[in-house]
């Protein structure tokens, strides 16, 4: 009898990670139609947590400084995390409606205006980042052997904004479709990518230059890059249930309007959090580049651990909207709460494994140190949270 349960996991864990697009998650047990969206979703939001585990594994033999800088960007570019994730759910769940109304058109042309969106908000980002990292920096409470070494850094990731904006949003339609699996390849070979590339382009291995900490931005822009293609490739190729052409990708004015309401609360939820971090971020850097890195260090972790959970909760968006557009409210209710179940399960293991190896899990990154000693602190504290 066991043996037949493991079978059928195993079974479920295949299907869900080779995808199939014309599942309808509208029907059936609904445990079962949640796993087969959560796992794609969690293995993608792993993929998101390793890239930030990555790219701090290997900045952080540069010393402090580079870490720090690296810390001080991303607190910036948590405005853009915020509205690309906001910009994500709203196109989650608008596509979503429209694939549970068995509207392929609509959703396309949902899919198809929030990439408009994207194009929109990612040259705005870039353009200020180029021309103003310097300024980033210093409004952070950046050293002077911050600013030495972080202002290409600062503008490469600035610069390269539109591959993460594109990344989600083009994520985002995958799973409102419910080809989670399809967002999952597409983080896992940008996250491959730049595992090889880190590196090679921070410390120079084989025929690359050594480019120290700009290396590193250019890794991750080259890693999203590719994965933004892979998946541009598959929604303008028209083998799923979105498929991008000439027609749908003229802007459509009330699609445009209806995406940018469903948006605006997500945005503004994300905004919130990310205020807050941006001003803890200010108040730690008064304390020097060692509590900066060792925040910064912390946060990563913590990332790696929290994203999967992300994983379920996009995937009870996409039940949620799959199930109000067929007319179905209790099932999107029940699928809620499914998915709750499996969070607060996930979570709570988190939190524990998290007290209890704080201290191994900071080694991994950096030598014991002043810098660790906070790291740990960090943890504990967010463990607790």
């Amino acid at each position: 009898m066991k043996l037949q349960k493991i079978k059928n996991t195993w079974q479920l864990v295949k299907q869900s990670v080779a995808g199939d697009s014309e599942i309808n998650y509208t029907e059936g047990s609904i445990g079962r139609v949640s796993m087969l969206l959560a796992i794609p979703m969690i293995l993608e939001m792993a993929m998101e947590s390793v890239f930030a585990v990555v790219d701090i594994f290997f900045v952080a033999g540069l010393g402090t400084a580079a870490v720090a800088t690296v810390g001080l960007t991303e607190a910036m570019i948590t405005l853009l995390y915020a509205v690309a994730i906001g910009l994500s759910m709203g196109t989650t769940a608008m596509v979503a409606r429209r694939i549970g109304e068995k509207d392929n058109a609509g959703a396309s042309l949902a899919a198809a205006q929030a990439i408009w969106l994207g194009v929109f908000v990612s040259i705005i980002v870039g353009l200020i980042g180029i021309f103003y990292a310097p300024n980033i920096l210093m409004a952070m409470g950046a050293d002077q052997q911050v600013l030495a070494i972080g202002v290409p850094y600062t503008r490469l990731m600035f610069g390269g904004s539109f591959t993460i904006l594109f990344l989600f949003l083009i994520n985002g339609i995958f799973r409102g479709a419910g080809d989670a699996s399809l967002a999952m390849k597409a983080l896992t070979l940008a996250n491959c990518i730049n595992i090889v590339l880190d590196p090679c382009l921070i410390y120079g291995y084989g025929p690359f230059p050594e480019l120290g900490l700009t290396g590193a931005a250019v890794a991750t822009n080259i890693g999203r890059g590719i994965g933004v293609l892979y998946g541009l490739y598959y929604i303008c190729g028209g083998g799923g249930r979105i498929f991008l052409h000439t027609a749908n990708m003229l802007p459509h004015l009330a699609t445009l309007t209806s995406l940018i309401k469903i948006s605006l609360g997500g945005i503004a939820q994300f905004l919130v959090a990310t205020a807050s971090w941006i001003f803890l971020v200010q108040i730690v850097s008064s304390f020097g580049s060692d509590a900066v890195a060792g925040y910064t260090i912390g946060v990563r972790i913590v990332m790696f651990t929290i994203l999967p959970a992300w994983g379920l909760s996009n995937a009870a968006a996409t039940l949620v909207g799959q199930n109000l557009g067929a007319g179905l409210p209790d099932r999107a209710e029940q699928s809620v709460w499914q998915i709750v179940k499996f969070n607060a399960v996930y979570m709570g293991f988190a939190s524990l494994m998290m007290l209890l190896f704080a201290t191994p899990l900071v080694g991994i990154f950096i030598e014991e140190s002043v810098a660790s000693g906070y790291a740990v602190q960090a943890l504990w504290i967010f463990a607790l949270g």
